[in-house]
């Protein structure tokens, strides 16, 4: 009894080189080899001479046929159906982006110091002129009482003096209500022009020489109360000779004092 190879445990027969013209053995089940110069797997098969070509399996739902790698320097076509895609905006103090600190793009050039200096005066009128008239002519009544009472004493006599000074006071009555009225009307007509600037920017002065104070961070209105804290500020504009009220002819904005505080600008608007 023979036994059995310890490299060969089934006794299979030795392969040794195949014949000419036939395939090597051992190759996998199933996966036949092609020809030699065929095309390898996943290929499209080129139907042959004279054969019109093969139809193509249409892409499964949600996929798209391949494309073919765009030519240097160009960009991959545009699907139909996708909308295009925006750039990143730039940075803050790059392109699109005021300057820091800066007006708002769009506003209209800042006004001068005469044209501000005008308006001031046209609403200075609207506001004192008439309230001036008519406590002008309470004054008047009272200075006509003391005159008159006056002129019927001797200088030296001081007790006629005092008696005639106690005698226009009682009688006065007339001359101090015009006096509050004047008073009261001033006060009205200067809260109505802050409330017209804080509404629309322009007082009547401001509207006939074509100018407005503006919030200087977006352009708008500065509101009720920004106007009439504006208009407090102004204290500070009058100290120190006045210097706030003559501080836009050399500042780069046009700004007052009161301006600067609040960050308000005044622009032409025509």
């Amino acid at each position: 009894m023979s036994h059995p190879d310890p490299n060969n445990p089934y006794a299979q027969p030795p392969q040794g080189p195949p014949p000419q013209g036939q395939p090597p053995q051992g190759q996998p089940y199933g996966y036949p080899q092609p020809p030699a110069g065929a095309p390898g797997y996943g290929y499209p098969q080129q139907p042959p001479q004279g054969q019109p070509p093969y139809p193509q399996q249409p892409p499964a739902p949600g996929h798209a046929y391949p494309q073919q790698p765009p030519a240097p320097g160009q960009a991959y076509p545009q699907q139909p159906g996708v909308p295009p895609q925006q750039g990143y905006p730039s940075y803050p103090g790059g392109a699109g982006y005021p300057p820091p600190g800066g007006p708002v793009p769009g506003m209209p050039p800042f006004a001068g110091w005469w044209s501000r200096a005008a308006a001031l005066l046209l609403d200075s009128l609207i506001t004192s002129l008439v309230p001036l008239i008519i406590a002008g002519i309470g004054y008047a009544q009272i200075i006509g009482d003391v005159i008159e009472s006056a002129s019927n004493c001797a200088p030296e006599d001081q007790a006629c003096l005092d008696a005639a000074a106690q005698s226009v006071g009682e009688g006065a009555g007339g001359a101090f209500v015009l006096i509050t009225i004047g008073a009261l009307l001033g006060l009205g007509l200067t809260l109505w022009l802050v409330y017209q600037e804080g509404r629309t920017g322009q007082t009547p002065g401001k509207k006939a020489l074509g100018i407005a104070v503006l919030r200087e961070v977006d352009g708008s209105p500065l509101g009720f109360g920004n106007a009439f804290a504006r208009r407090i500020c102004h204290i500070v504009d009058g100290m120190a000779c006045y210097i706030g009220y003559l501080w836009p002819i050399w500042d780069a904005k046009k700004q007052t004092f009161a301006d600067k505080i609040i960050k308000s600008v005044v622009v032409k608007v025509k």
